[in-house]
């Protein structure tokens, strides 16, 4: 059995014990068979064969999404899917590209029932205008599987049509044994917000935000955005996901902005004036991210996103370095 095939039957059934085991020999594969990340191993003096630790995994910068095809056993197949980040016309927007798309599919259901419970038991709408304008993203992709799954009778997703949205939201929240979730970018559920205050239809629903602004409106921090979604969906917590479109898994809060992330997902924190300073213990830092979802591409990302670290290993997404681009799966600073 190959490498790949025997890494991916075992995937659905890690744990945290075993996770660092796994993420070790995905280096030691990655290392030899992703040209990008293999060249960048070089160009650092790094050899592979004597990596020991996770921490002492060189990370990829996450630019080389924009500039390389970052594929592993490029050979041997070619995307069947790609996602590509949000972003401006003058922007390069970063490419992921997908061998396998129901491995993300798979993947992403099995964190959201860990976390949510059985997809069957929600009712999941979109409120996601700049990723369905813009196309190919991996947040689209991801809640219209949901949907799918679901059996849900509604449709998902709704440009800027509110009055449509309500009326889903209406006959959403009628239907027995099922809860409601909302997705939205934070932009479109501030304006959402503005425009139709505190309909009813909007109370005892689940609203996880993604994250994003893209200028439109004013940046906020967390708790002052959370407190004004609140006074419109309600006193619940407003939930959020930690994802973006370099990797295949996601992390979520169930509120306070306090993330938890499955096995698939580990964040380690480095310096930020120095990428190669990961510190296990570490309070706070810039996320170094294992994906141990992305096989197929690299699973060792240096993101951009500062974040601290808090007990029972949950960590709070802080905001962006300086001079790095907003992106729009990254939280608000």
């Amino acid at each position: 059995m190959s490498f790949r095939a025997d890494y991916l039957r075992q995937l659905p059934h890690l744990t945290a014990a075993t996770a660092e085991a796994t993420a070790l020999q995905l280096f030691q594969y990655q290392a030899a068979h992703c040209p990008p990340y293999a060249a960048y191993l070089a160009a650092l003096g790094c050899q592979p064969a004597q990596v020991r630790r996770v921490a002492d995994v060189p990370f990829l910068p996450i630019e080389f999404f924009k500039t390389h095809d970052v594929r592993t056993d490029p050979a041997a197949w070619e995307p069947q899917e790609v996602f590509r980040s949000s972003g401006t016309t003058l922007q390069q927007r970063s490419r992921h590209l997908v061998r396998e798309p129901r491995l993300y599919r798979d993947n992403a259901a099995r964190i959201f029932e860990a976390t949510y419970g059985p997809l069957n038991s929600w009712i999941f709408l979109g409120l996601l205008p700049s990723y369905l304008e813009q196309g190919e993203s991996s947040l689209v992709a991801m809640v219209a599987d949901f949907a799918q799954r679901s059996g849900q009778r509604q449709e998902a997703f709704f440009l800027r049509d509110h009055a449509g949205l309500l009326k889903a939201l209406a006959e959403a929240k009628r239907t027995p044994g099922r809860r409601v979730m909302l997705f939205g970018v934070t932009y479109a559920l501030l304006d959402l917000a503005a425009e139709v205050g505190a309909a009813p239809e909007l109370q005892g629903i689940t609203v996880l935000e993604t994250g994003g602004m893209k200028g439109r409106r004013r940046e906020m921090i967390r708790e002052e955005l959370h407190q004004e979604l609140q006074q419109v969906f309600g006193p619940a917590p407003i939930h959020s996901e930690y994802g973006m479109t370099e990797l295949l898994s996601q992390a979520y809060s169930p509120g306070e902005g306090l993330f938890y992330a499955p096995p698939q997902l580990q964040v380690l924190l480095r310096d930020p004036a120095d990428p190669f300073s990961v510190g296990e213990d570490r309070a706070d830092g810039a996320i170094n991210v294992i994906d141990l979802a992305n096989v197929d591409s690299c699973a060792f990302i240096e993101t951009k996103d500062l974040a601290r670290r808090h007990p029972g290993g949950a960590f709070e997404v802080l905001g962006r370095m300086d001079n790095s681009d907003i992106r729009g799966c990254s939280q608000l600073v």
